[in-house]
């Protein structure tokens, strides 16, 4: 155990004594939260709207009053005609041009159907997808509201037409703040990538620099370097989600419903993968750049793969079957389960299961593959 303490007390002197990394540890990750909390969403705003009123009556008018009060629509001047809103969609000028027909306040009344014309730029789908449920919202609750006034002043009609009124109920995320879902996710992309290239390129700098060689001929056993080169990086992974945790609460407010306990019990399980990985790749690259370059190549598929940014259930059959293999969607989903959740113990248990065995073959495959000289 002096041994293992020795080497775990020069790793942690030599990390400090790197200028370069300290900013890695303590500086990158701060910014990294508050940039990509804040960019990483999917809520679209400032929508360009545009607008074609052929009606030009009462009804019109509160609809389009209705996409003013909107906080995701910016409305331009009404367009003349659908030709000269088509060339400002081609320029880039609007995003959405909506079209109310001629009649379009007496056939409502008249409660006889009626349609409007909607041409959304899809040039990124994903966009025009949310634009368009937006506008389908806001359409919604006109309707129904029209429906409420015509049925009450139409003393021709029996009674009031049917309306079916949804009072939805939002858990877990009741505000529907996408900040709420995406931090957890940040906070785990940073501890995963921190340690990872943290762990793999500090072995690769000993070959670079010379040192591993000299501390492979002394008596010291694999298992000893081992721990006393990783430790330091296991706990600089657990400070790296503390940092996260104390942004995460005192910025974006985010909740934490469940057990601290049960959450650092299962980073720290999380880190030892990590920290695997991170001596795999060391083992079989000689500088710091190839190091870098394929933990980068992996990170990005993982990462992808992980239900971070696309949920797992909307992808191809083949590609789910793949992220079972991937430790980093285990981690999406515990954190968002406890912090978000309130998960206790027993309801990550399948989740502790899977990264524990791939922490043992990560790891056994890590240490098998390094070669020390006796």
């Amino acid at each position: 155990m002096k041994t293992i303490g020795y080497l775990i007390q020069k790793e942690f002197k030599q990390i400090f004594r790197n200028k370069g990394m300290l900013p890695i540890i303590f500086i990158l990750p701060i910014v990294q939260l508050l940039i990509l909390s804040n960019a990483a969403t999917y809520e679209v705003k400032d929508i360009k709207f545009g607008y074609i009123d052929v009606d030009r009556s009462s009804t019109s008018r509160a609809l389009i009053e209705k996409f003013r009060s909107s906080a995701y629509f910016n409305l331009l001047a009404p367009y003349s005609s659908y030709k000269v809103a088509y060339a400002g969609m081609l320029q880039g000028k609007v995003n959405v041009i909506m079209e109310i027909p001629n009649n379009f306040e007496r056939q409502l009344v008249n409660q006889e159907k009626t349609s409007l014309g909607l041409t959304v730029d899809a040039i990124d789908g994903a966009a025009a997808g949310v634009e368009t449920a937006y506008i389908q919202q806001i359409v919604q609750e006109f309707n129904q509201g029209i429906a409420l006034e015509t049925s009450v002043s139409n003393k021709n009609r029996s009674g009031f037409a049917g309306l079916i009124t949804i009072i939805p109920s939002y858990w877990y995320n009741s505000t529907l703040d996408y900040k709420t879902f995406m931090v957890p996710g940040i906070l785990v992309l940073l501890v995963t990538m921190i340690t990872l290239f943290l762990s793999g390129m500090n072995i690769v700098r000993e070959k670079e620099i010379g040192t591993l060689e000299q501390i492979n001929v002394t008596p010291i056993k694999k298992s000893q370097f081992i721990i006393g080169k990783l430790f330091p990086f296991w706990i600089i992974g657990l400070g790296l989600l503390t940092i996260g945790l104390v942004l995460a609460k005192l910025i974006f407010d985010i909740p934490l419903l469940g057990s601290l306990g049960t959450l650092y019990f299962y980073t720290a399980i999380y880190i030892l993968v990590v920290l695997g990985i991170g001596l795999f790749i060391s083992n079989f690259t000689e500088t710091q750049q190839q190091a870098m370059f394929i933990a980068w190549f992996f990170m990005v598929i993982f990462i992808l793969m992980s239900g971070l940014f696309t949920p797992i259930e909307s992808m191809p059959q083949w590609a789910q079957v793949i992220t079972t293999f991937n430790p980093i969607r285990y981690f999406v989903e515990v954190v968002r389960m406890v912090m978000l959740k309130g998960a206790g113990f027993s309801d990550i248990l399948p989740q502790i299961w899977k990264t524990l065995a791939y922490a043992v073959l990560v790891n056994g495959l890590a240490v098998l593959s390094y070669k020390k000289v006796n």
